[in-house]
């Protein structure tokens, strides 16, 4: 269910120009995902319009990051800066859902992808701890990207045909608990912390990302992705009783 409901809340008023501090990273981040989006192409890994995909998704991260989220003051900071890297990958997958055959004939590639996206998680928050620097910014930026990353991972799964649609369930539950609580304020609650809702979050994303490699059937991936709907759907119909008791 994420990392944190508290991160979903408001934010504190901040000058317009605030974002602006967060230029000359997203700058770096876009120059990075466009060097390696080239040699993708170069190599015959990757095609234009997947590089033309994974540049719109970081488009649309960009354009969020600068006008949907409150920047924090002092910038971006190491811990958020690990998760703008982190965030590459997870662009580059989304790209490749313009040819949706590349998760059928790059499944290992994406699978190396995914598997990048989420060795590096964890370690913005292990920054942000050793150096004093957790925000709310940076704890609504890791989660949005771990929710992004699930959905985008179930997307190329049922458009490759590989899984059945009822895997995008796993990718729009969060979105549709978000959703419900616009209507049950009572699901607006902060949640406290637990471990099962970390072991299900990362469970999540190993079990998509396993379903990936083209040596894996499509029963094997199946089976897979439904261990995970399964333990997504008993975390939140806890979680949901909890907050409606």
């Amino acid at each position: 269910m994420g990392k944190t409901v508290e991160a979903m809340k408001g934010w504190v008023a901040q000058p317009r120009w605030a974002p602006l501090r967060l230029l000359p990273d997203l700058l770096a981040g876009v120059g990075l995902l466009l060097a390696g989006l080239a040699w993708l192409v170069s190599v015959g890994l990757l095609t234009l319009a997947t590089a033309a995909g994974s540049v719109l998704a970081y488009g649309v991260l960009a354009v969020l990051l600068l006008g949907r989220w409150s920047a924090p003051r002092s910038g971006f900071g190491w811990p958020n800066r690990v998760t703008l890297l982190r965030a590459l990958p997870v662009c580059v997958l989304a790209g490749a859902l313009a040819q949706p055959e590349l998760y059928r004939d790059h499944g290992t590639l994406l699978a190396a992808l995914a598997g990048a996206a989420l060795l590096l998680d964890g370690l913005d928050g292990w920054l942000a701890r050793r150096l004093d620097a957790a925000t709310a910014f940076g704890a609504r930026f890791d989660m949005e990207l771990d929710a992004a990353l699930i959905l985008v991972l179930c997307l190329g799964l049922a458009l490759s045909g590989k899984v059945g649609a009822w895997v995008l369930a796993i990718g729009l539950m969060r979105y549709a608990f978000v959703a419900a609580g616009y209507r049950a304020p009572r699901l607006r609650r902060p949640l406290p912390d637990s471990t099962r809702r970390k072991v299900v979050c990362v469970w999540q994303v190993l079990a998509l990302l396993a379903c990936l490699p083209g040596f894996v059937t499509a029963a094997t991936a199946t089976w897979l992705a439904a261990s995970a709907l399964l333990a997504l759907t008993v975390s939140f119909a806890l979680d949901v009783r909890w907050l409606l008791r």
